[in-house]
């Protein structure tokens, strides 16, 4: 870690307010009645319900989904025995991961005891208040009987994520590396290096899948271990051989499965050759693998290499299966995490892998999606995809196995409800940051002087996902990025222009600005003023020129002249009638697209049709599966108003043009987000569950409510995205933050890849 990404990483911790979490009520409490009902005297109503009937308490707290992530910060990442206090940013993180990833709240308890005993009595004390408690970072071996203990006492499950998530996502990934190398579990012969909490979790769960015990070799810094070693613990001393092998050299010959949760470096290139023909190695140190995977790919093109770093192929990181497990467990209301479960999880991850990606999902993966192979053997901790075939496939194990208190009675609606879970937040963007960061392309921002586009140039370039270009003045640029304390290189990294001094870039943009936006008032004189004194004007004639892949626009100044500035240079593509504008919310409940929130005032029924048809394809970019609303005051034929007859109008007009796109409509909002209204109104609806993609009636009905909705559900706003121009440009509000800037460039970036010719070099900046 270099100093900068230090400073980077304390000042994310500390800013705008410390730390990762907050504790946010789920109930309004505006009212003295709603007071009341929350605390004297309607808490006790709660009470009495939960003192009569125990497992009640799922349904009147956030028991049922709140798990405890606990630690006495014994075995910290890779920093060792820090202590529980020093270990709180870490637990603090993996309670963001939950939320993030599986909608589970958490609180992050640090446990200020090293004697296991003691730990076990604070944490089994404890499980009146949680649904399910993640171990986290306590060091072996203590680890294991504290897991013991805790599973024996608490009636709730208790998993060492570290053992156990670690264990299902290496079995998946060996599920899948056997299956392409013609090999079966039974036969294999696995050796490790490692034999800690982690490596015998992972080869107890293979075990359980059907690996012999008598075909293990463990392996760690003491060498190999056999029988003979004192002081073994019965999980490590039930694979305890004897064998004439005392290193991991010796146990290498006819290997299988190298699996590698130890420490840089160790399988030395030479021994390569000893492994078994079609190897499968698994070298999970970071941040540096036991071998690197080019010297295994130059050496044993047979083999195939997993890691834990996601800059390799095959990225084993147990993010894939925790959340989600827990998932399952909770919304079964589950005693317990057992094997069963535990190997469910495991076929779900490997099943994900195999299965041919929709078009949604390559949409997710880029445009792209991987296909089941050496570099593919298992998914991607982004897949969006995950949530919706791990936690169904552990609850069912559970009622299967008897360990589940409240059984799920149909998986169809259960699956529905968990893609609500699906790309908020940083789901939503995390493919399209995927997809640009392969092939960054330059992007100009018109505003360059303006700090938030400093902000966003250094993330773009810290995340490679653009090539910046500032359009401002050199001097003081240069200036607020020293005073902002960036680290963005003006000279290599970034390119700045400036549109009154850089006269070989600008002047020769004169004469085709001129002929663009002649017949609009344009003289030539006036045209050389724009170009220097409009900055909209000059990034969108780079654009235009071929020497930007993309730009962004505004921030200051009033959106719809922005527009009018870039319209005579960038139009609209030849195949639309007009040009629309798409914003994107995302809220607690989800993601909203909303249309056209800018640009036509009052859209006819054909401009219904079309927006819709342009937003859809938007939302597909997104690895969503659009589902729109054509929202109306009047619901399914209630109005005969002019509005409402054009929305009916464009609902046929649509289906005609698009007859597999899930829509309805004319409808009220309310009905749009909640089926249970909308089938009480119409029971035959084509739109299942909530929609996503809204379009709106006029723009004052679809600016109205984006607004409202950010301000009212504290929404992440994305966008507004252009839909029907000819080359990626957008233009931002003057509301916008940084992270704002910094998706749409990452859009931006998406759709210059998508018109580029695929033979067409890659323009780097001078």
């Amino acid at each position: 870690m270099d100093d900068d990404f230090r400073k980077a990483a304390l000042d994310y911790h500390r800013l705008p307010r410390p730390g990762k979490l907050a504790v946010e009520p789920t109930k309004t409490m505006a009212t003295q009645r709603d007071l009341a009902l929350a605390y004297s005297p309607g808490v006790a109503a709660a009470c009495d319900a939960i003192k009569a009937d125990p497992n009640a308490a799922y349904d009147y707290t956030t028991r049922g989904n709140l798990v405890g992530v606990i630690s006495n910060g014994t075995a910290v990442l890779g920093l060792g025995n820090i202590g529980a206090l020093a270990g709180k940013p870490v637990m603090e993180g993996k309670a963001v991961l939950f939320k993030k990833f599986a909608g589970i709240d958490v609180f992050d308890i640090e446990v200020d005891a090293a004697d296991p005993a003691r730990f076990c009595d604070v944490v089994a004390a404890l499980e009146p208040t949680f649904g399910a408690i993640n171990l986290e970072d306590i060091k072996a071996p203590e680890c294991f009987a504290i897991e013991a203990e805790l599973r024996a006492r608490m009636a709730i499950p208790v998993f060492h994520d570290d053992q156990h998530g670690t264990a299902i996502t290496v079995a998946a990934a060996v599920r899948n590396g056997l299956l392409l190398q013609g090999k079966h579990l039974s036969d294999a012969k696995l050796v490790t290096s490692g034999a800690g909490a982690a490596a015998l979790a992972c080869v107890d769960l293979l075990v359980s899948m059907g690996l012999r015990p008598e075909n293990v070799t463990l392996t760690d810094i003491s060498g190999a271990v056999t029988k003979d070693r004192p002081n073994m613990l019965a999980n490590m001393a039930r694979y305890a051989r004897d064998s004439n092998a005392a290193t991991l050299r010796d146990a290498l010959p006819g290997c299988d499965i190298f699996m590698g949760l130890s420490a840089p470096r160790v399988l030395h290139p030479d021994w390569l050759p000893l492994l078994a023909d079609k190897p499968l190695i698994l070298a999970l140190a970071n941040p540096d693998p036991e071998i690197d995977p080019d010297i295994v790919a130059a050496a044993r093109p047979d083999a195939i290499v997993a890691t834990g770093r996601s800059d390799y192929a095959n990225q084993v990181n147990n993010v894939l299966c925790f959340p989600f497990i827990f998932r399952g467990a909770l919304d079964v209301w589950a005693s317990t995490i057992n094997e069963a479960m535990k190997i469910a999880a495991v076929e779900a991850i490997a099943r994900l892998a195999r299965v041919e990606a929709s078009e949604v999902v390559a949409a997710a993966y880029g445009g792209s999606a991987p296909v089941f192979g050496p570099d593919y053997i298992i998914p991607k901790p982004f897949d969006p995809r995950l949530i919706l075939e791990i936690a169904p496939a552990v609850a069912r194990a559970a009622m299967e196995t008897g360990v589940a208190r409240r059984p799920i009675a149909d998986f169809a609606t259960y699956h529905r409800d968990l893609q609500r879970f699906v790309f908020r937040s940083g789901y939503l963007m995390r493919p399209v940051f995927e997809a640009a960061s392969r092939d960054p392309r330059r992007v100009v921002f018109a505003e360059g002087e303006d700090e938030r586009v400093l902000r966003a140039a250094q993330t773009l370039v810290d995340d490679d996902i653009a090539q910046p270009i500032l359009l401002g003045r050199r001097a003081v640029i240069a200036a607020k990025v020293k005073e902002m304390g960036l680290r963005i290189d003006l000279e290599t990294t970034v390119r700045v222009l400036d549109p009154t001094l850089d006269s070989d870039v600008f002047d020769r943009l004169i004469p085709p600005y001129q002929r663009l936006s002649g017949r609009r008032g344009t003289p030539p004189e006036a045209a050389a003023r724009r170009l220097a004194t409009r900055a909209s004007v000059a990034a969108a004639m780079l654009l235009h020129d071929g020497q930007a892949d993309a730009a962004i626009c505004g921030g200051t100044g009033g959106w719809w002249r922005q527009i009018q500035y870039i319209l005579p240079i960038i139009p609209r593509r030849p195949d639309v009638n007009r040009i629309y504008a798409l914003s994107c919310l995302i809220i607690p409940s989800g993601v909203l697209f909303i249309c056209d929130t800018f640009m036509v005032i009052d859209p006819t029924a054909e401009q219904i049709t079309e927006m819709t048809l342009l937003a859809a394809e938007a939302v597909r970019g997104f690895g969503l599966s659009p589902k729109a609303a054509l929202v109306s005051h009047s619901s399914f034929g209630a109005s005969d108003s002019q509005s409402a007859r054009k929305m009916r109008q464009a609902l046929g007009m649509i289906r005609a043009r698009a007859p597999g796109l899930e829509i309805d409509g004319e409808m009220h909002a309310d009905a749009a987000l909640i089926q249970a209204i909308r089938d009480r109104v119409v029971p035959d609806s084509q739109l299942a569950g909530s929609a996503n993609l809204l379009i709106m009636p006029t723009l004052d009905a679809a600016n109205v409510s984006f607004n409202l909705l950010k301000a009212a559900a504290d929404g992440l706003p994305v966008g507004p995205i252009l839909l029907g121009m000819s080359k990626p440009i957008h233009v931002v509000v003057p509301s916008v933050t940084a992270r704002g800037i910094v998706n749409l460039s990452a859009l931006a970036v998406v759709e210059a890849q998508d018109q580029a010719s695929p033979n067409d070099p890659q323009p780097k900046l001078p």
